[in-house]
């Protein structure tokens, strides 16, 4: 597939070793064309006006949220918030569900393997409304330990917040046994699904959350936009998070009444590209079929640990089975030094604390380099890594 990615093309034609998919994926030709065409010959703002190009891309910005609705096995489109990315709709539930359902003494519950934007938000509600933050540990292989939930959780937890699959780690949650255990207390529980969103299959119904969040840059479509999911009986009873145009029924000076879900959280003029673009990265990456991705990805990450494995300079971190991220440190090189040879051989890596700093805390160390995987990738890219590494290690010797 790598023929789809005119981002994987350097400028002197020479192959680009893209390992950073983890951080942002790059966007097949179709979702570039798709949000050209959305900013060109199709473009017109969405749902007020009454000329046909802007009614033609209000079904286009529409048919957007059903696909998200079908990709994620939700209910109905009604349950499917536009965002700016993850990270906003993670604040989104924070600031609205969590400020109308949290009070002092309540608590929280996250994990020491979250991105940081999976732990400030809750610290801002915490913080805002005096409940408390509870962190559960991992297990020893780098997973988040859903003994420790089940035998913790309490009916002062309100919310369990945990990433889907790990960012620096690569683990996958166990979701199902997370939600046992949040809801036998009576707490919710939000997934961040960047990771997981776009090398799995998603059944909301299946995962039995209450919240999942992804963002559309790491799922091969546009940055500047993610979706929020939650069931429509939350939606329906949480106030706005934010106010302007668009999200409202009636404005006066004596009052305002708000639009139903999910107009009601998408205020102002919406990522109209952006959604339809997005679409198309969907359509894109299940016409491959997801099983495939994340089997493809796990083989790749596998291949790569063992070839690290087998250098005696070479710490390893996380579970031997991933989701097609491989978090690594050289004895004696800075993540950053390596990364910067690595990209003289056109290598292209993570280096540093990837949003993680509690859990760099946790394993030690400062920073990681971290190889990640896409649809795109394949053995030529370990190889040209290797390569790397070994020279990496004759600099520093």
């Amino acid at each position: 597939m790598r023929n789809d990615f005119p981002g994987l093309v350097t400028s002197n034609d020479k192959p680009w070793h893209y390992l950073d998919t983890a951080a942002s994926a790059q966007k097949p030709q179709a979702v570039i064309d798709a949000m050209s065409r959305a900013l060109g010959r199709d473009y017109a703002t969405v749902h007020r006006g009454v000329y046909s190009r802007s009614a033609q891309m209000t079904l286009g910005y529409e048919a957007a949220r059903r696909r998200m609705a079908v990709f994620l096995g939700a209910k109905s489109e009604t349950e499917i918030v536009f965002t700016k990315g993850a990270t906003e709709g993670i604040n989104l539930v924070a600031h609205s569900w969590g400020g109308a359902n949290l009070r002092e003494g309540d608590r929280i519950v996250l994990s020491q393997l979250e991105h940081h934007s999976n732990i400030v938000p809750w610290q801002l509600l915490a913080e805002r409304v005096g409940a408390e933050i509870d962190v559960c540990p991992l297990t020893e292989d780098g997973r988040i330990d859903c003994d420790w939930l089940q035998a913790n959780l309490t009916a002062k937890h309100k919310i369990v917040a945990l990433a889907h699959v790990s960012n620096v780690l690569g683990s996958v949650l166990d979701a199902q046994r997370a939600a046992k255990a949040a809801h036998g207390v009576g707490a919710k529980l939000l997934l961040d699904g960047c990771q997981a969103a776009p090398r799995m299959d998603l059944d909301m119904a299946a995962l039995d959350c209450d919240f999942y969040v992804f963002s559309g840059h790491k799922t091969y479509g546009p940055t500047g936009i993610g979706v929020l999911w939650a069931r429509e009986e939350l939606l329906d009873a949480m106030p706005p998070y934010q106010g302007g145009g668009s999200m409202i029924d009636r404005v006066s000076f004596a009052g305002t009444t708000y639009a139903p879900p999910p107009q009601r959280f998408e205020a102002g003029t919406p990522m109209i590209a952006e959604a339809i673009a997005l679409h198309a990265a969907i359509d894109y990456v299940e016409a491959l079929g997801m099983e495939r991705l994340f089997a493809h990805e796990a083989a790749l990450a596998a291949q790569l640990r063992g070839e690290l494995a087998s250098l005696n300079s070479v710490r390893l971190f996380g579970p031997e089975q991933s989701a097609g991220i491989v978090s690594f440190a050289l004895e004696g090189v800075h993540p950053h030094d390596l990364g910067t040879i690595l990209d003289e051989e056109n290598v292209a890596i993570r280096a540093g604390h990837h949003c993680a700093q509690p859990l760099m805390e946790h394993l030690g160390v400062p920073a990681t380099a971290r190889a990640s995987f896409g649809l795109y990738s394949d053995e030529s890219d370990i190889e040209a890594l290797l390569r790397g590494i070994e020279r990496t290690r004759r600099i520093f010797a």
